[in-house]
C-alpha cells in the first residue's frame, strides 16, 4: 500500500535540501565580497605615506600641522590650502579602524598629528572661520566645507577635548551659514548641511536649526526630475555619488520620508552609471569626473539593497585595477576617507549578483542617452556633441571624446574642439542618433608672472573684499564660458547588425591652418578640479587624422566611418 504521505515528505526533503544549497551560494557569495570589501581599506591605506609625507610633522615648526607642501617645504607658493587641511581625516580613521595589517592603527603619532591639523587650520583661517583654496582671500565654500567636516568627524573620532578647536569650529560654521557661492554645486551644498548637523550635535545647540533646514530645502531643489543634481549647469554622476554620500549621512541623523525618496531617486540614477565593467563616469560627464564615493550607497544599502549592489560592481572594477589615480597632492583626501568610511559601515549580508538593466534611458534635462543593446552598452553626451564610451561583453571597446584640430592663429596655435558648445542640434531615434554644431575653442589659458602678480594685487587690494565676483569670472573664464570655432561638424551613430556605426564628417572653409587632427579618449577643455586623472582605460591611443586633413581641398569635407 502506498503512503500517501510520502510525497509530500520527500518534497519537503527536497526543498530543504534546495534552500540548504541556496542558502549556502549565498554564503559563499557573500564571503567572496566581504574579501572584496578589504579593497577599499587597501586602496585607501596605501595613500596615507603620501598623505603623511604632505604633512609638516616638525612639532618645532612656525608650519607644525601644514598639509600643504609646496607652502611649508617647497616655499612655491606664498600661503597654504585650506582644503589641505582635510587630510586629518584619512589619519583619524587610519589610527583608528583595526583593519588587518594597519600600521597606523592607535599609533601615538598619528593621533598627534591629527590634532595638530586641525589646530593649523584654525590658526591659519581668516577670522571670519573661512579659508582659502587657490588664491589669497578667496574665502572658499569647498574648502572650508571640506576641512571643517574632516575636522569635525576627526575631532570626535579621536574622542579629542579641546575647546580652542570647538570655538574655531563655530566660528567657521557661522560663516559657511551665511555664505552662497557663485554658481550651483549640490555637493558642496550637501557638505555645509552635513556639517552644519554634525556640530549642531557635537554642541549641543539649535543656532542653526533654522539655517539648516533652509540650506537642505535650497540643495533638493537642484534636484532634477530625473534624479540628479546640478553641478555648475548639468549632471555629473561623480560628484553625485558624493552628494548621496552627504544625503545618506544626513538621512540617519534626522529621518525624514521626503529626503529618503528623494536618495531613493538619487541612487537608482547613480546605477545607471557603473559600467559593465566596474568603472563609472568620465568624460561624457558635466565634470569630466571619474569619482566615485561608495560611502553613501553602504549607508542606503541598510533600507534600499539594490544600492549595496552598485559597489560590488564598482569592487570588481577596483579588483581589475580600473579605478582613477587621485593621489596628487590636493585631491589625495576626498576618496581616501570615503573608502575607509565605506570598509567601516561595509554591510555583510549583501544582495544576490542583480542583472543589468538592459533598457535604453534617455535623460533629456541632463542631456545624456544609454543605448544598450544585446551586449554593448553605449553611453552619449548629447551636449558635448556625441562624446561616448562603448562597452561590448563588459569591456570598454571606445572612449571618444570627439574631433579636435591644431589650428593656426597668427603667432598662436589654439585648439579646436567638437564637446564645447552651448547649442547643438540633435535628432534622435529607435537605432540612429545625428547631432551637429560649430566647434568651439578650447579653454587654455594658463598662469604667467605677469598674470600672477596682478592677481596677487588684485586681491590684496578691493578683490579681498568681493571674492565671490573674482570667483564668478574664474568659473567664465575657465569654466562656463563658450566661444565658437569655425568648423562644422556632424555625427552620425546608427546600430545595425549588431553593431554601432559611427560616421563624422567636418566642414571648413579652409583647411590651410590645420596643423593636427584627431580623436582622443580622454580629452577635456574645461577647469574641473577633480577631472583629469589617469584611469587605465585612457592608454587608448589618438586616432591621428592628420594626413587626412591634408589631402583635402578647401571646399571638401572630412569624413571618418568606424564600425564597433
Amino acid at each position: 500500500m502506498k503512503n500517501p504521505q510520502s510525497p509530500i515528505t520527500n518534497q519537503t526533503d527536497l526543498s530543504d535540501i534546495e534552500s540548504h544549497s541556496s542558502s549556502s551560494k549565498n554564503d559563499i557569495a557573500n564571503t567572496e565580497k566581504n574579501q572584496m570589501r578589504y579593497l577599499f581599506a587597501q586602496e585607501a591605506l596605501a595613500q596615507i605615506p603620501k598623505i603623511l609625507t604632505l604633512l609638516d610633522r616638525n612639532l618645532h615648526s612656525p608650519t607644525y600641522g601644514c598639509f600643504d607642501r609646496n607652502f611649508w617645504h617647497y616655499k612655491i607658493i606664498d600661503f597654504p590650502s585650506g582644503m589641505a587641511q582635510e587630510f586629518v581625516l584619512p589619519l583619524a580613521l587610519a589610527y583608528s579602524l583595526e583593519i588587518p595589517n594597519n600600521p597606523y592603527y592607535l599609533q601615538e603619532m598619528i593621533h598627534k598629528w591629527v590634532e595638530a591639523g586641525i589646530l593649523y587650520a584654525a590658526h591659519t583661517a581668516h577670522t571670519d572661520g573661512s579659508c582659502d583654496d587657490y588664491f589669497p582671500f578667496e574665502r572658499a565654500s569647498g574648502a572650508t566645507a571640506f576641512s571643517l567636516l574632516a575636522s569635525i568627524e576627526s575631532y570626535q573620532t579621536l574622542g579629542l577635548n579641546n575647546y580652542e578647536i570647538l570655538s574655531f569650529f563655530e566660528k567657521r560654521a557661522d560663516w559657511l551659514v551665511h555664505h552662497y557661492e557663485s554658481g550651483k554645486l549640490a555637493n558642496h551644498e550637501a557638505l555645509i548641511v552635513l556639517c552644519l548637523e554634525l556640530l549642531s550635535r557635537l554642541l549641543e545647540t539649535s543656532k542653526w536649526d533654522t539655517a539648516k533646514a533652509a540650506r537642505l530645502e535650497r540643495l533638493l531643489s537642484w534636484q532634477s526630475q530625473e534624479g540628479w543634481f546640478t553641478e555648475y549647469s548639468g549632471f555629473d554622476p561623480g560628484y553625485h555619488t558624493l552628494t548621496i554620500s552627504c544625503l545618506a549621512r544626513i538621512y540617519e541623523l534626522n529621518k525624514s520620508e521626503k529626503l529618503k525618496d528623494i536618495i531613493t531617486k538619487a541612487v537608482e540614477l547613480a546605477a545607471q552609471f557603473i559600467h559593465p565593467d566596474g568603472s563609472f563616469g568620465g568624460e561624457y560627464a558635466s565634470r569630466n569626473t571619474y569619482n566615485f564615493f561608495p560611502h553613501g550607497f553602504e549607508l542606503v544599502g541598510k533600507w534600499l539593497p539594490g544600492a549595496l549592489s552598485i559597489n560590488d560592481q564598482f569592487l570588481i572594477g577596483l579588483k581589475n585595477g580600473l579605478a582613477p589615480c587621485y593621489a596628487d597632492d590636493h585631491i589625495i583626501g576626498h576618496h581616501t576617507w570615503n573608502y575607509l568610511l565605506t570598509w567601516r559601515d561595509f554591510i555583510t549580508e549583501r544582495p544576490v549578483d542583480m542583472n543589468r538593466d538592459v533598457a535604453s534611458i534617455w535623460l533629456k534635462e541632463a542631456q545624456i542617452l544609454i543605448k544598450r543593446r544585446p551586449g554593448t552598452e553605449l553611453y552619449v553626451s548629447l551636449n558635448k556633441g556625441g562624446v561616448f564610451k562603448l562597452f561590448r561583453d563588459q569591456k570598454l571597446v571606445a572612449s571618444d571624446t570627439h574631433l579636435s584640430l591644431q589650428v593656426r592663429k597668427g603667432k598662436k596655435i589654439l585648439n579646436a574642439v567638437s564637446h564645447l558648445n552651448g547649442d547643438y542640434d540633435v535628432k534622435i531615434f529607435q537605432d540612429e542618433i545625428v547631432i551637429s554644431a560649430n566647434m568651439g575653442w578650447a579653454k587654455q589659458t594658463q598662469m604667467s608672472p605677469v598674470k600672477l602678480i596682478i592677481m596677487r594685487l588684485v586681491m590684496l587690494t578691493f578683490g579681498r573684499f568681493f571674492p565671490n565676483l573674482i570667483r564668478k569670472i574664474l568659473q567664465k573664464i575657465l569654466i562656463t564660458g563658450k566661444q565658437d570655432a569655425p568648423f562644422y561638424f556632424m555625427r552620425y551613430f546608427k546600430y545595425e547588425d549588431g553593431s554601432w556605426h559611427i560616421t563624422d564628417e567636418l566642414f571648413a572653409k579652409s583647411w590651410l591652418n590645420v596643423i593636427n587632427a584627431g580623436i582622443g579618449c580622454d580629452q577635456t577643455s574645461i577647469y574641473v578640479v577633480m577631472s583629469r586623472t589617469f584611469q587605465i582605460n585612457q592608454l587608448q591611443p589618438w586616432d591621428d587624422l592628420t594626413t587626412e586633413i591634408k589631402k583635402l581641398s578647401p571646399d571638401q569635407p572630412l569624413r571618418i566611418e568606424r564600425k564597433f
